[in-house]
């Protein structure tokens, strides 16, 4: 039998196999090792052979989450083989090395000149993009930061005017990567509050926190808590009316990490990006709806006069003049031929396609989720294809249990779904959120919606055992008795338990007013002993030692004594 799972060779692309432990090599190795202890924190004195060292890392790995359940990512999980084969490929290609892979430069520029068209840069005919590939959507705002920074400490020097209190306003539900931004080059974040019910920034406010110290107002194409875009037409408007009634500068950088691959396919009418007067720079992760493997991202610029020449760097020691404009230096190509990969095979119609089936998935996930009650919708169905629920106010102070207890009992059926608080603010307010991905189905969302349910009865139950507890019933503390996880208290179900009833009949009321689960963890613990009146009750027993018990449990269910 296999031991471990390890990617091997098989036609030039990596498939997901076992490794073959009926080998005897494999064996003698195995036998050598397997009771070795490895130094985990220091290098091992001594080599190994490699289908040892691999099935080591393996099993470690195993203990991973599965990449395909993990609905908190916005990240791409799934890849064709071309793509393994193409990534493969390019692993001992270093791309800042522009004299020795020329033709690898020449597909990151045509990159960058798709997405700048797709995002309606104002170029002339024959005119090629500014812009640049970056590791992910964060370099690309800290980039798009100093630009902004930048040029704007250039205008105020030239006019003789203080420059060293730059801000930047932005809503505060703001990916962390912000943060980082503002607080590593010196910038004051002004953040736009959200209110109930408001889960974006509101343009107005935006226009209120700004003064003649901002280098830029950023809007979000899809928000990292509720997939909302913003309404950066208004805030476009506004921006405009603003500079010219105070004569000011300030532009509109576009953070598009997760919508700049949605909005052109599925809202194409929809105006957010360069065909807007003042947004001048707009990033976008290519390994989110972009499809690409995880490391990828692009930063677009309006045109070369919104990136300042003092932030490009030209260096000639790896054998021709090479302009750098990035924070880091040697970076793989995998994910930018990957890229381009994607946008050659889909084309316009393909990715459109893929795009419109993520919505329509995340809108009948949606639907079901919410069809019976529990839930209440926090998103909507015109941005990201992703849906943020939470348990209605109206019922949350009834339940003894949140949506962290749900997350919590997802892990356990290898699900990852988030629960989190909103943005400052906002922060009463807990959601769960499930990333609608290549890779999800209907059949996928019904058995998450299953699974949703399964643990929300399971947990109402647990609520409600542990009012009974206190309500006249008593637990037997003994090792084979695992005490709740929850620590909430119970209200429904724990007033709906009392009275003068035996643990029967409170089983059959359970049965007609909260489905079975209830009903079921009530009779198992009865059955097992773990639970029973006390003394004086309809249903006290003389209580059985835990070896009476486990006697009592072989004999039901068959087992010799």
């Amino acid at each position: 039998m296999p031991l471990h799972k390890t990617n091997v060779e098989k036609g030039g692309a990596k498939r997901f196999q076992h490794i073959d432990t009926s080998s005897l090599a494999f064996e003698t190795g195995f036998a050598s090792f397997a009771l070795e202890e490895f130094p985990k924190y220091q290098l091992r004195a001594e080599p190994m052979p490699s289908a040892v060292a691999e099935g080591i890392i393996t099993q470690e790995l195993e203990l991973d989450g599965n990449p395909a359940l993990n609905l908190a990512s916005f990240v791409t999980t799934r890849f064709d083989e071309t793509t393994h084969k193409l990534c493969d490929r390019m692993l001992p290609v270093n791309w800042i090395d522009f004299d020795e892979y020329p033709q690898t430069v020449e597909i990151h520029n045509r990159c960058v000149n798709i997405i700048a068209n797709l995002f309606h840069a104002p170029l002339e005919e024959g005119q090629q993009a500014v812009g640049t590939s970056t590791v992910g959507s964060s370099e690309a705002i800290m980039l798009a930061v100093l630009a902004m920074k930048w040029r704007w400490r250039a205008a105020r020097k030239a006019a003789g005017k203080d420059y060293a209190r730059p801000n930047m306003v932005m809503g505060s539900e703001v990916q962390v990567c912000w943060e980082k931004a503002t607080a590593y080059f010196d910038v004051e974040p002004r953040y736009v509050p959200l209110h109930d019910d408001v889960y974006v920034m509101n343009p107005e406010k935006a226009i209120e926190l700004c003064d003649e110290n901002t280098i830029g107002i950023c809007g979000i194409l899809g928000t990292t808590y509720t997939g909302q875009f913003e309404d950066i037409a208004t805030l476009d408007a506004l921006v405009t009316q603003m500079n010219e009634q105070k004569g000011f500068d300030i532009g509109i950088h576009v953070d598009a990490a997760s919508g700049g691959f949605i909005a052109p396919f599925c809202y194409p009418n929809l105006r957010w990006d360069f065909r807007l007067k003042n947004v001048r720079s707009i990033n976008v992760s290519g390994h989110k709806y972009g499809l690409a493997p995880c490391g990828i991202g692009w930063l677009i610029f309006r045109s070369a006069a919104y990136l300042p020449e003092e932030l490009v760097f030209h260096v000639n020691y790896l054998g021709a003049d090479q302009a750098s404009f990035t924070l880091n230096f040697s970076r793989g190509s995998a994910q930018i031929v990957a890229s381009y990969y994607l946008l050659l095979r889909l084309g316009r119609r393909g990715y459109q396609n893929l795009m419109h089936t993520l919505k329509e998935l995340a809108s009948y996930f949606a639907t079901r989720i919410t069809e019976d009650g529990r839930f209440r919708l926090l998103s909507d169905n015109e941005s990201l294809p992703l849906v943020a629920f939470a348990i209605p106010d109206d019922q949350r102070t009834k339940l003894g249990f949140d949506e962290f207890a749900i997350a919590g009992e997802l892990r356990k059926r290898g699900w990852i779904v988030p629960a989190y608080t909103l943005a400052p603010n906002l922060q009463h307010q807990k959601l769960l959120r499930v990333v609608v991905r290549v890779g999800f189905t209907r059949d996928r969302a019904d058995m998450l919606v299953q699974d949703i349910r399964a643990a929300y009865d399971h947990l109402v139950a647990m609520a409600g055992l542990l009012n009974l507890f206190g309500q006249g019933l008593a637990v037997d503390d003994t090792a084979s008795t695992k005490k709740p996880e929850s620590e909430h208290t119970a209200t429904a179900l724990g007033k709906m338990l009392h009275g003068n009833k035996s643990l029967q009949e409170h089983a059959e009321e359970l049965r007609r007013t909260h489905d079975l689960p209830g009903a079921r963890h009530l009779i198992h613990m009865q059955n097992w002993g773990t639970i029973h009146a006390k003394e004086g009750t309809k249903d006290a027993e003389p209580r059985r030692s835990p070896v009476d018990r486990h006697q009592r449990h072989k004999k039901r269910s068959g087992a010799v004594c």
